[in-house]
């Protein structure tokens, strides 16, 4: 029975056997050099410890022996990103994207490329799409929630930040971004009040939340 030494490296790997791993995936390369999974796992194992010049060969040469291998544009393109290099991480999620990665993550960190580029409208589609896939990551209609807010769509904002605090009443950006939202596309002045002072109560160090909330009690008085 052939061993399956990706799968014994990927053990070795989530239980932080690192040198196991290593030498895992090694063997698995050199068992069948011909199929990319082997160079993505070393990929992968290299990024997580930093070694990302390494790590960036081994994507690469991945993508060589397979044109098709979406987990290796994947991992190559947050690399990228770390490295601040959005425009090339963008182009290489979307090509994991094309080759058929699945999940909502390619999309989202596609998103997030463009925003960090600040290319709202390009990023706004892949956000969207991301929040389809996975409705119930907090995180990533957090991330839609403001980007609508960016975009000075508030109508849809609002019901993604208002989600977001009925799933997580302690998550401080979500009232920081709603109470902004009240306060700049509203009446409702004592809404945003309520939202920035959740904001900095369960945030302290919140200044930005208690600099607009001081604001708009200056403006009433």
């Amino acid at each position: 029975m052939k061993v399956d030494y990706n799968e014994i490296g990927i053990k070795a790997f989530q239980e932080k056997r690192y040198e196991d791993a290593a030498q895992a995936f090694n063997d698995a390369i050199e068992q069948n050099p011909d199929e990319a999974i082997g160079y993505v796992n070393f990929g992968n194992l290299l990024a997580t410890l930093n070694d990302t010049e390494r790590a960036e060969r081994f994507f690469q040469k991945a993508i060589v022996v397979d044109e098709g291998a979406a987990t290796a544009y994947y991992g190559l393109a947050n690399l990228y990103y770390n490295a601040e290099r959005f425009i090339e991480a963008a182009k290489l999620y979307q090509k994991s994207i094309d080759h058929g990665i699945e999940g909502a993550d390619a999309y989202y960190m596609l998103a997030k490329s463009f925003e960090r580029e600040e290319n709202y409208k390009l990023a706004l589609p892949f956000m969207q799409r991301a929040a389809e896939l996975s409705p119930n990551d907090l995180q990533i209609r957090l991330s839609y929630g403001i980007l609508l807010c960016t975009l000075e769509m508030f109508e849809h904002a609002g019901p993604e930040l208002q989600f977001v605090i009925d799933k997580d009443w302690n998550n401080a950006d979500a009232h920081y971004n709603l109470g902004v939202l009240y306060a700049v596309s509203t009446s409702k002045t004592e809404d945003a009040k309520y939202h920035l002072k959740q904001a900095f109560t369960l945030q302290p160090e919140f200044d930005q939340a208690r600099y607009i909330y001081d604001m708009i009690c200056q403006r009433q008085n």
